[in-house]
């Protein structure tokens, strides 16, 4: 079967993170994706394995770029700094790109080991940031996963608007991160 010219794997990848983040994640199709490349939907299968294979490179990406956006946050930052700035990329990210943000928070498959391998570099790169406290590995783990529920939850609330008081969204955001912060720090017997 013929392919259309200069539609590969990565322009249908970027297609379905436009229709994503338009739409919702739970919205997109192989139908919407084809419409949107001017495509018969079969023509898809020249690129893609099906819906599972594309949602599962969604939630690829979408691991990928959130740590790459958390990386660059922190860059000639450490310790608090450097988490707060991890955590507002991380919030960031989620209002940037919503569809996308949901492929994360919707892993088709936490046992697949293409998505375990990125997850766990999300993870290691946290717990580099946390190294300067001092905390036993499993410490760590249990501060990265408060971190993740924190932004998470934040990012969620905020994306389904449960946030509807008049309040500045980013200065709540800083003041949770803050008290995290001052917990952690407390917890590592650095308290300022």
């Amino acid at each position: 079967m013929a392919t259309r010219q200069g539609l590969d794997a990565e322009t249908v990848l970027q297609a379905a993170i436009e229709l994503a983040d338009q739409q919702g994640i739970e919205q997109l199709s192989l139908a919407a994706l084809a419409t949107k490349l001017t495509i018969k939907t079969p023509s898809l299968y020249n690129h893609i394995k099906g819906l599972p294979d594309l949602r599962k490179q969604l939630s690829k990406r979408g691991l990928l770029l959130v740590k790459e956006a958390m990386i660059e946050a922190v860059i000639g930052k450490a310790e608090d700094e450097a988490l707060l700035a991890a955590g507002v990329a991380y919030v960031d990210f989620a209002r940037k790109q919503p569809g996308l943000y949901e492929a994360i928070s919707a892993l088709p498959d936490y046992e697949d080991p293409e998505l375990k391998e990125v997850g766990a570099g999300v993870v290691s790169f946290l717990l580099r940031i946390l190294a300067p406290y001092g905390l036993s590995e499993e410490d760590a783990l249990h501060v990265v996963r408060g971190f993740r529920s924190m932004v998470h939850g934040f990012a969620s609330l905020e994306h389904r608007n449960g946030f509807r008081m008049g309040l500045d969204r980013d200065e709540s955001l800083r003041r949770l991160l803050q008290t995290y912060l001052r917990g952690l720090r407390a917890d590592a017997g650095r308290e300022k």
